[in-house]
């Protein structure tokens, strides 16, 4: 009779979910960690821990009507939700410029958001640039460039 995987919740106020199959020696076992997160209603993403280790730095230019309709404050919290760090700015062309930093997986998530943006927006066109720049500590506004 095969025995089933092994399934573990993690505190605290259960963000992780451990599997790991028994069917696996324990050198090298299968194991998958599957991050619980409210903002992303009714999705799990999973990633090996060596997939968690990478960051991914990104800046984004979003066009369309997005000056005066609260994208800066909502890209922050969102960023802040996601735990990424960085900024975001008003440019005079009429875009928001942000730099996102943090793991792929929500550099990603941010970047779809960005493309809805916040219910008054209306985003015709979204640049995304690969970036060294450096993100500082948490996520703010800066002045309009």
């Amino acid at each position: 009779m095969a025995s089933s995987p092994t399934i573990t919740l993690i505190p605290p106020r259960l963000r992780f979910l451990a599997y790991r199959s028994s069917n696996s020696s324990s050198v090298g076992a299968a194991s998958r960690f599957f991050h619980l997160s409210s903002s992303l209603p009714r999705s799990i993403s999973a990633m090996s821990s060596s997939e968690s280790s990478s960051t991914k730095t990104e800046r984004v230019v979003i066009k369309g009507r997005v000056q005066g309709v609260f994208y800066r404050n909502w890209t922050i919290e969102n960023a802040t939700q996601l735990g990424l760090k960085g900024w975001v700015r008003n440019r005079k062309d009429g875009s928001v410029e942000a730099l996102f930093s943090g793991s792929v997986d929500a550099v990603q998530e941010m970047e779809q958001r960005c493309r809805r943006g916040p219910s008054d927006a209306l985003v015709t066109g979204i640049q995304v640039f690969p970036s060294d720049d450096d993100p500082g500590t948490g996520f703010h506004r800066k002045p309009t460039l």
